[in-house]
């Protein structure tokens, strides 16, 4: 799905979308292709459902925007650190 018609169908909502084809450039990363996970009224039930779908599913692309907006595309940053667990 595009992400024109993701914001017909769910206006002014906060949507958890899995980005299905992507593609990167000069570290921009395009969606040109999501499919819904969910949408959601506030921005904390939707990192919450993020995070959850996330932990069980560590390798899908996955996302949160707001419809709002008039385009989305995700800039990459790369970590190159060490992370450790308390």
């Amino acid at each position: 799905m595009k992400w024109e018609e993701i914001t017909d169908l769910h206006p002014g909502r906060f949507v958890l979308v899995e980005a299905i084809k992507a593609s990167s450039s000069n570290r921009v990363r395009q969606l040109e292709d999501m499919a819904v996970i969910q949408d959601y009224d506030n921005p904390q039930e939707a990192w919450s459902g993020y995070k959850e779908l996330h932990k069980l599913h560590p390798a899908r692309e996955l996302y949160v925007f707001h419809t709002s907006r008039s385009y989305v595309e995700v800039v990459e940053e790369f970590f190159s650190g060490v992370r450790q667990r308390i």
